[in-house]
């Protein structure tokens, strides 16, 4: 089969397609057909040296989301067969013809999408559901604060604060960001263009002084100690990326008297079972939502897999509003 293989550490132009073997799977496992998967900050931290594969995942093939159709099935399979659609995670190796994962990290693909939407929900939707409903417990009538709203995870975000009846605030380093993302639910008055990095009185003023019950953090560095001085009382801060750093002052003083919560996530360093049971959350609780229509899957651009190294590029230009996703 082909592949998209990172012939040594650096830029995007050591991403090469190249003919590597097929692989097959073993008890409780399936392979997929790869028809699209999607490009993610990790990939371009793997590729150049700086984010390891786990250990399952293939060393030298990036990828961690996929859609496609199932071609092979192992023994003790159940519930799945040959020419299903499905979608789903891997530790990495799904930039190529084929990926093998355990069954039950895969779910139905809803009829209404096609394989390139498909592959730009996992990721994105399992990260925000988690972060915001499982870890946070999100419940309607709640402020959120959502960084980066623009990004693939951020309106997910978005969308699903909508189909929970919770208000989402929005922040953006760019203001045709903000403009693009009130399509998915974020209104023009909670739209904050922070280009400097300071919005805390903002949100303040926006919320009545209150706070934001929840903080979906995506840019990380500095933002968390702004994110700490307008969190609500028994507010929840949700640390998913760090984009802006991994090194920031806090006021821990802040943090006792607020009651609040700051915790850290992420999904690719969780063990096997975590993973199984967010797959599984997004079949139950968000493919229902994209079947309706009530949330859907942002694409931004395709790449033919051979042309990696352009959407490796593209992404680090920050330019992106939503997926950035490779056919294969």
């Amino acid at each position: 089969m082909k592949a998209i293989v990172i012939s040594r550490f650096g830029g995007p132009e050591v991403l090469e397609l190249r003919d590597v073997a097929t692989p097959a799977p073993g008890r409780g496992e399936v392979r997929v057909s790869v028809r699209a998967t999607a490009v993610n900050r990790a990939d371009l931290l793997q590729r150049a040296g700086a984010y390891p594969a786990p250990a399952d995942a293939p060393k030298d093939i990036p990828g961690l989301e996929f859609a496609g159709e199932i071609d092979a099935v192992g023994d003790g399979v159940t519930g799945l067969a040959v020419g299903d659609r499905v979608m789903g995670l891997c530790g990495g190796g799904a930039y190529a013809g084929a990926v093998v994962v355990p069954a039950r990290t895969v779910v139905a693909i809803p009829a209404s999408l096609s394989f390139a939407e498909a592959a730009a929900v996992p990721e994105a939707f399992i990260t925000a559901w988690d972060a915001m409903v499982e870890q946070a417990s999100l419940k309607a009538g709640e402020t959120v604060l959502v960084h980066a709203v623009g990004s693939a995870v951020g309106l997910a975000a978005l969308q699903i604060c909508r189909a929970v009846g919770a208000r989402p605030i929005g922040t953006a380093r760019t203001a045709d960001k903000l403009t693009r993302a009130r399509a998915y639910g974020l209104d023009e008055d909670d739209g904050l263009l922070v280009p400097a990095g300071s919005f805390a009185a903002e949100v303040l003023r926006l919320t009545g002084e209150r706070g934001a019950d929840v903080v979906v953090e995506l840019v990380g560095g500095a933002y968390v100690a702004e994110d700490l001085a307008c969190v609500a009382e028994r507010g929840r801060i949700i640390l998913v990326g760090m984009m802006a750093g991994n090194r920031t002052e806090l006021d821990l003083g802040r943090l006792l008297r607020k009651r609040a919560q700051l915790t850290g996530t992420m999904l690719r360093a969780r063990p096997l079972e975590e993973k199984i049971t967010a797959v599984q959350q997004l079949g139950r609780h968000v493919v229902p939502l994209l079947a309706r229509g009530t949330v859907r899957p942002v694409v931004d651009r395709t790449f033919p897999l051979a042309r990696a190294g352009e959407a490796h590029a593209y992404m680090a230009s920050n330019a992106s509003f939503g997926k950035i996703v490779l056919e294969v």
